[in-house]
């Protein structure tokens, strides 16, 4: 079974930033849609950024302005640059691997946690 790794997260102050990372060992990640989601305490899991393979980006609420997605092909990771963290930013962040319409597939990593507070 596949399974995405993530990396990065932490305990910060408001106001400071972060790099996530997600790894994807065994998919061929070129042609796959890489997402961050998050999943805070009592609140449905949320899509936050993607990227496509063409490096095509979409971001969600919060996250536009703050937050910045990329993808390094080469070594096969997606990265979530966040900026400007909340306390609302708390959350667990997901990284996941969505496939094309040829090549349904999707996968999850096991998560990160983001925690701001002063």
């Amino acid at each position: 079974q596949v399974q995405l790794v993530e990396s990065g997260g932490g305990l910060v102050q408001p106001g400071e930033s972060l790099r996530l990372s997600c790894t994807t060992p065994r998919i061929n990640f070129n042609i796959y849609t890489m997402e961050w989601y998050r999943r805070a305490p009592g609140r449905q899991r949320e899509l936050v950024a993607q990227i496509t393979p063409s490096h095509q980006t979409n971001y969600t609420g919060s996250a536009k302005g703050r937050f910045t997605i990329s993808r390094d092909n080469a070594k096969s990771t997606s990265y979530l640059h966040m900026t400007d963290l909340k306390p609302e930013d708390t959350a667990t962040y997901l990284c996941a691997a969505n496939g094309p319409d040829w090549h349904p597939e999707r996968y999850w990593g096991q998560g990160t946690q983001v925690t701001v507070s002063s």
